[in-house]
């Protein structure tokens, strides 16, 4: 029972506990509500109170705003206003200057009028004036005509007459003393002007000779060159033209032809077998061929290098590659790029010291032998053949003509072509320059070529040993074995009929034939 009493207790008291703590935490909720009721009111209050203070403030600065606005609005009417009364005081002033120069204007022109009318009155007095002088001067000619026994005409033409022949002799005298004067200092000029061109430009001359020689390391080269049999050296001498001198002189090899370019095909094909060391037939025509060309590639080379050199600019290629072949040719043992390198250097200070073109000068001081350079012979002179090539690559006609009046094949028509004469003449008379003897003697061997050339079939003519062989090779279609010896025999006729030559000259044919196939 006791226990019951304690429970039954225990859960009054909870029970009781628990409804006290709701009264209370009722009351405490509404007195938290009534507070905040009260905050709100209050923080309402402050806001109302605070958009009032906003809302008065941009009031007042809209107000100066306005304010601030109406006054410069009122400033730029003023200085508007100020600006159109300043315009209309100028407008003002122009008005009272322009009716001023209005009135000044009407009174000149009043002035003017006046003058005009005295002048054609004083206009017509002079023209009244004038027919009686012209009447007065009629009757005093007619009266000089009647006393004098002549008319004003005879009497004017004999007086010009007179005037004529007084004037013709005063002046035949002074042109006779200004040419004696010309001819004195004209040639002293000249004289000074050469002398000076000669002193600037001085060279060493060298004469150039048929033979060069190719230097070896060993004799035991000159074998592997010769070849079994004497092969190798007659197919290079078949491929160059060339004539190969192997004799005991030491760790040496004379080539010897007139023609420099065949000389030069030779040495550098030599030299490439010989470093290579592979020396038989078909190698070296391989390397004969691409030697010929590089010898084409070089000499345009040497073309553009010359014509840089010289300052000339704009040369037709072809020109070009004529100027770099003159490298391989000669006049009279002078080396003709040299010669003419030389010429045009004399010709551009001769023309610098006279006032002239100096470009032009140099121009046709270089191409003036260009004549010279091809291997087929012309009919032309060379200066009129160089003319002729000048004028097909669209040279000047200054310089075509100076090329072609050089050597007064045609008339000279201006001051550059008496320059290209003298500084030629200069070029080719220094000391040890020219040897005629070497030339005809080039001139002969080219000759006997031109004879075997001139035979149906002749593919290649070489004169070798200084003339004393021609070497003609022939093509096998066209050639039998047979007829080799009768052309050989024709071919030495002509020679003794048509050529003037010392001691014998052996005409040897060879004749080749080739079976070639390819394997594909």
């Amino acid at each position: 029972m006791d226990i019951i009493t304690i429970i039954i207790s225990g859960i009054t008291g909870i029970a009781l506990g628990f409804g006290i703590a709701k009264i209370i935490e009722k009351s405490n909720i509404s007195n938290l509500i009534k507070s905040a009721k009260k905050e709100a009111a209050s923080i309402l209050k402050d806001a109302n109170l605070e958009a009032e203070n906003i809302k008065k403030d941009k009031i007042l600065q809209a107000k100066e705003k306005f304010i601030e606005l109406k006054s410069e609005h009122e400033q730029v009417i003023l200085a508007r206003d100020k600006k159109v009364a300043e315009v209309e005081k100028r407008v003002r002033d122009k008005e009272s200057q322009i009716s001023n120069e209005l009135s000044k204007a009407k009174k000149v022109n009043d002035d003017f009028e006046a003058k005009t009318a005295e002048y054609e009155s004083k206009i017509e007095n002079l023209e009244k004036k004038q027919v009686e002088v012209d009447r007065l001067h009629k009757s005093q000619l007619q009266q000089l005509e009647v006393i004098s026994g002549l008319s004003a005409d005879e009497a004017k033409e004999q007086l010009i007459e007179g005037l004529k022949g007084e004037a013709k002799s005063k002046a035949m005298s002074h042109i006779q003393d200004t040419i004696e004067e010309a001819k004195l200092t004209a040639q002293q000029e000249a004289k000074k002007i050469i002398i000076n061109t000669i002193q600037r430009v001085g060279t060493e001359e060298a004469v150039e000779n048929c033979v060069s020689v190719f230097n070896i390391e060993s004799d035991d080269v000159k074998g592997r060159i010769i070849g079994r049999e004497g092969r190798n050296i007659r197919a290079l001498e078949a491929a160059t033209g060339v004539e190969i001198i192997v004799d005991d002189t030491p760790e040496a090899i004379i080539l010897s032809c007139f023609d420099p370019v065949r000389r030069e095909i030779a040495r550098l094909a030599l030299h490439k077998l010989v470093t290579d060391g592979r020396i038989h037939p078909a190698r070296i025509e391989e390397v004969v061929a691409k030697t010929t060309k590089q010898i084409d590639d070089e000499i345009i080379e040497v073309g553009k290098r010359t014509v840089i050199d010289l300052g000339i600019h704009g040369l037709h290629p072809e020109l070009i590659k004529v100027v770099g072949r003159m490298k391989y040719r000669s006049s009279y043992g002078q080396n003709l790029l040299q010669h003419s390198r030389e010429v045009s250097k004399l010709c551009g200070i001769m023309a610098a010291e006279l006032g002239l073109n100096v470009k032009l000068a140099k121009r046709a001081g270089l191409l003036h032998d260009i004549g010279k350079v091809p291997d087929a012979e012309s009919d032309l002179p060379h200066a009129l053949l160089g003319m002729q090539w000048a004028e097909k690559y669209g040279e000047k006609e200054e310089v075509c003509n100076a090329i072609g009046a050089h050597h007064d094949e045609i008339e000279m028509k201006s001051l550059l072509s008496p320059i290209i004469q003298v500084c030629d003449a200069i070029s080719g008379a220094r000391p040890g320059a020219r040897r005629q003897v070497l030339d005809s003697y080039i001139q002969r061997l080219k000759d006997l070529e031109e004879v075997a050339y001139g035979f149906s079939g002749v593919k290649n003519a070489y004169a070798i040993q200084a003339g004393r062989e021609l070497r003609v090779i022939v093509e096998s279609e066209k050639v039998s074995d047979e007829n080799a010896a009768n052309l050989s025999f024709e071919i030495s006729q002509k020679i003794q009929t048509e050529m003037t030559y010392p001691g014998q000259v052996k005409v040897t044919v060879i004749r080749e034939t080739r079976a070639v196939n390819i394997a594909k």
